[in-house]
């Protein structure tokens, strides 16, 4: 089943009110989709700031990207999401994943557990959320993505998530890589599996986070720039990345094509310091029939 094109800009950077009021105006202006905030320590707080974004926007939604588990008590988070999908007017979508910073754990004072806890600590979140989510006694029901690559957190999502976002990355020991297009083509693969397993009637939209989007007529120098971050991959891998957008407007439209076509993602989300240059490519696509 082909799903029609929804696109999102991550917010990350802080600034005044007056900067978040501008970012988000433009967002919609630019024809997103959607409105993201990450949960990391020195970025914006979640949940005012959609609160916020909703004060002067109209048609994006409003989401999470990704909320860590480890940071909430399911109690006082489903508090959180009720008021807030009030607040937005019923334009949230919660979106949760299991944390994976240390450093940021360590500063919080609170444990990082290893990764088997950290998925428990997930699905407990996932599954004491679900009444809330459901939009019970009249409130807005809250679409709920998940955020992950590993075998648990599929299966998780499989059974419970409207949206299943893929990272495109991994981390080894601390450090993180990128998936290759292959790689990432394993962990859909899997992911599909699981939804058969679970019995999905309606399989989950796939989310891709794109790391990088280079509008440019030399696409092999650009990969040639980007390939100081990924030293282990040869210019046609970079340039076949999932995560990485390289071309020009055309190039790149067809590109999301073709990565739609092939892994299934019809929900691409973007960095903030993208969000400018990736609007040609939403123009683009918002003027061909059918988009």
């Amino acid at each position: 089943m082909v799903l029609p094109f929804r696109f999102a800009v991550n917010m990350l950077a802080p600034g005044s009110a007056d900067e978040w009021r501008t970012r988000c105006r433009r967002a919609e202006e630019l024809g997103y989709d959607l409105i993201l905030v990450a949960d990391h320590l020195g970025m914006p707080a979640p949940f005012p700031s959609l609160v916020a974004a909703a004060a002067v926007t109209t048609r994006p939604r409003l989401g999470t990207f990704v909320l860590n588990a480890g940071f909430w008590n399911p109690v006082l988070l489903a508090r959180e999401v009720t008021t807030t999908a009030a607040l937005t007017e019923g334009r949230l979508e919660l979106g949760l994943g299991t944390g994976y910073v240390p450093a940021e754990h360590e500063r919080a004072g609170i444990p990082f557990l290893p990764p088997r806890e950290r998925v428990d600590r997930l699905k407990q979140v996932v599954e004491e959320l679900a009444e809330t989510l459901k939009g019970a006694e009249g409130a807005p029901r809250v679409g709920l993505t998940i955020g992950g690559n590993g075998n648990r957190v599929l299966r998780l999502a499989a059974r419970h998530a409207d949206v299943m976002a893929f990272s495109g990355g991994r981390f080894d020991g601390g450090t993180p890589t990128v998936l290759t297009a292959e790689e990432l083509a394993e962990r859909v693969e899997t992911f599909a599996g699981f939804e058969k397993e679970a019995g999905r009637p309606v399989p989950a939209e796939r989310n891709l986070l794109i790391q990088r989007v280079l509008v440019t007529e030399d696409r092999a120098a650009a990969a040639a720039e980007f390939a100081a971050v990924v030293p282990y991959l040869t210019e046609e891998q970079i340039l076949d990345l999932p995560i990485v957008l390289i071309g020009t407007v055309r190039e790149i439209v067809d590109r999301l094509h073709a990565l739609r076509e092939r892994f299934g993602f019809s929900y691409f989300t973007v960095l903030d310091g993208a969000m400018d240059a990736f609007g040609p490519v939403l123009a683009e696509l918002r003027s061909r029939p059918g988009e």
